[in-house]
């Protein structure tokens, strides 16, 4: 397990450290023909017209996101001549930025202007965060493309992924993205369901996190997709931006603080408990600080969001090295379910800062690893849940058990005194009280031993069980003293026990008797049992004075046998 954390620590700084930087040319999108495109700064007085003439004059080499922030003009890679037969879409990613105005250059050098500012943006948003803008209609296509960025924040780039669409295509994209996050929102909502049921139901701590993530996860998808442009066009598509930051922070606090809770509960340390918490507020921090501060430092609020992820994601290691050391049985749930998203997250990360290329499903690459861990984590939650269930089963069939150990009489198995009383007081309607005790149980003990006499209660024990009524209780409450209560329906047959007790097969053919006294009353309270116990064994006493193996009690015209008082 050690090595298997330094082969994914290693992965991550090599993914980070050694990934090529982006390049002012650009990346492509999921449909169209992709364009390389080359960037100038601004200048005071600078025209499209005397940019187009100032083609070469371009940077075509330095990364994108070195120019830093600021006003840049951006220039595409001259495009096939041709007739112009149907309507062309110009796709580009979305950025943080003021305004964005593209210029359409055509032959006979006629240049067409379409300018977009952060709320046009948000109405031209389509579905994977791409903004597109329909080209005016002319007879022949433009022979190049120029955009002129105004108050670019340059976190991943000026102009990323500019393609040239058909309408077809641009419907293409819109429908591959609408199945993917269509199921992905439909994972989301079924899993959310599913585990705010076994969270109210289990009450376990690491459910409701799991439940803050499916919900994070959701409004992610839901802003950073283009859909929330889609339902509220009139918000400026920075404030979207802003937005992701938050629900993005959330998402992953709620993660980290899940995997805290998932492990069982001697595995994270409060040190541990301590690293979780400060590595949430690395994350949330920054997030805050873009979402209300912005623009202002949006550079460092951003770079601080993406190594606040970081530290998040390191943050996982030593919670895995000490599952590994302590033996959890939930660890290989773990790294089945969680690997792929965190290596996702882990390279998503490094975009963030800058290490490696722009590409739209990378970029889109969070949504993916959401679903995958999702779906692994509901597996990996319902595991738990079985193993918890087995070991909340075991422990229950141990306490009762130990419950009926410490019940029951351990030499004739019926229930003892204690547990006699507790079942006994309390019961409804008037009861019958019978006293059973052996007669002359000193002289058997004499003449065939305390293992014999002990083979005698047990008898005595059995034939008890078999004459009463399934619902009385029987209990052993002294040496050689036995007890029955039954209830009106259920009246046990004195006559019918001693007849039992004298027909009953006994260790060396011994011939045993016993003597009975009852009596007829309620057991709603404590001195209702002690008023019918001192009848019962006035009862019995007077049994004992006539001659033994006979039954005596008051009021007994209630019984089906007559007794003879």
């Amino acid at each position: 397990m050690l090595r298997f954390c330094l082969w994914f620590l290693a992965i991550c700084v090599c993914a980070m450290l050694l990934a090529v930087p982006v390049r002012a040319q650009g990346g492509g999108g999921i449909t169209g023909d992709s364009m390389r495109i080359c960037v100038l700064r601004d200048v005071p007085g600078m025209t499209a017209r005397r940019a187009f003439d100032m083609a070469g004059k371009f940077d075509c080499s330095t990364s994108q996101p070195d120019f830093g922030p600021g006003d840049y003009w951006v220039i595409g890679n001259r495009l096939p001549p041709g007739e112009l037969n149907r309507p062309l879409l110009v796709r580009t990613a979305s950025l943080r930025q003021d305004r964005m105005t593209l210029y359409a250059l055509y032959p006979a050098e006629r240049i067409d202007a379409i300018v977009t500012d952060a709320h046009d943006a948000s109405r031209h948003l389509q579905l994977g965060a791409i903004i597109e803008r329909l080209l005016p209609r002319r007879d022949m296509r433009p022979i190049r493309l120029l955009w002129h960025i105004e108050g670019s924040a340059n976190l991943r780039g000026i102009v990323l992924a500019p393609t040239i669409a058909t309408s077809g295509q641009s419907a293409q994209s819109n429908s591959i993205m609408s199945a993917v996050y269509s199921a992905f929102a439909g994972i989301c909502i079924a899993l959310l369901l599913y585990n705010v049921g076994l969270a109210r139901a289990l009450r376990h701590a690491f459910l409701p996190f799991y439940c803050l993530m499916m919900v994070g996860m959701l409004l992610y998808a839901f802003t950073s997709s283009g859909a929330f442009a889609w339902a509220f066009p009139a918000v400026e598509n920075n404030a979207r931006l802003r937005m992701n930051y938050v629900l993005l922070a959330a998402t992953g606090i709620a993660a980290i603080n899940f995997l805290r809770h998932f492990f069982e509960p001697h595995i994270v340390t409060p040190w541990l408990g301590r690293m979780v918490r400060m590595a949430s507020f690395a994350v949330a921090l920054p997030a805050f600080g873009v979402a209300l501060l912005a623009p202002w430092h949006l550079k460092q609020f951003d770079t601080a969001f993406s190594l606040g992820f970081l530290i998040l994601l390191v943050a996982i290691i030593p919670i895995m090295v000490a599952a590994w050391r302590r033996k959890s049985q939930f660890l290989g749930l773990f790294i089945t379910a969680w690997i792929t998203p965190i290596l996702l997250a882990a390279t998503r990360t490094a975009s963030g800062l800058n290490l490696i290329d722009y590409s739209f499903w990378l970029d889109n690459s969070t949504i993916l690893s959401m679903a995958f861990e999702a779906l692994l984590s509901s597996l990996a939650i319902a595991y738990r849940i079985l193993l918890i269930t087995r070991e909340r089963d075991v422990a229950r069939e141990q306490e009762m058990a130990a419950r009926l150990l410490a019940d029951a009489d351990p030499l004739t198995g019926l229930m003892n005194r204690r547990a006699f009383l507790r079942e006994a007081i309390g019961r409804e309607g008037e009861q019958q009280l019978l006293l059973l005790d052996i007669d002359n149980f000193k002289r058997i003990n004499d003449t065939i031993g305390h293992d014999g006499g002990d083979n005698v209660l047990r008898v005595v024990a059995r034939t008890l069980r078999i004459a009463s009524d399934p619902h009385a209780l029987v209990a052993r409450v002294g040496g050689e003293e036995f007890a029955i209560v039954s209830g009106p329906g259920e009246p046990v047959d004195a006559e019918k026990v001693l007849t039992a007790l004298r027909t009953a097969p006994m260790p060396y053919d011994l011939g045993v008797t016993a003597s009975i006294g009852l009596h007829w009353g309620t057991l709603l309270r404590e001195a209702d049992w002690k008023a019918m116990y001192c009848a019962a064994d006035a009862a019995l006493f007077e049994a004992k004075s006539a001659g033994r193996d006979r039954v005596r009690g008051k009021d007994t015209s209630r019984f089906p046998v007559a007794v003879a008082a």
